[in-house]
């Protein structure tokens, strides 16, 4: 069993950048698929991003991302980072990161560990 935790988040201008990360506060990531997801108030929690067990493995992104989030991985460190740019309002949400044991997967319910979230607020 691993416990993720993720750290980062704040609150940034339109066209920011942050970056999130995601630890274990026990056990390893680098034994999972990792993937961020995110949700806003009112919503349903939607994916984000995914990745490989190996670092440099395969990526995946919701095309409401992709060419802006980059998701990576340093399984020397035990982290799994996701670099946010060119943010926009639309992107305050909660983020979790979670760890899956069958895949990089686009669907929560591949997700076994999740960490409690961290907020993303962007202003306009």
């Amino acid at each position: 069993q691993v416990q993720p935790v993720e750290s980062g988040g704040g609150l940034v201008q339109a066209g920011a950048s942050l970056r999130l990360s995601c630890a274990a506060s026990g056990g390893t990531l680098g034994r999972y698929s990792m993937g961020w997801f995110r949700q806003a108030p009112g919503k349903e929690r939607e994916f984000v991003a995914a990745i490989s067990v190996w670092s440099g493995g395969s990526t995946y992104y919701a095309d409401s991302v992709k060419g802006r989030f980059t998701i990576s991985r340093d399984n020397a460190k035990n982290t799994v980072d996701l670099q946010m740019n060119s943010l926009k309002p639309g992107d305050t949400a909660v983020y979790y990161c979670a760890a899956s044991l069958i895949g990089p997967r686009g669907t929560d319910s591949a997700y076994s560990y999740w960490g409690q979230g961290t907020q993303v607020t962007v202003s306009s």
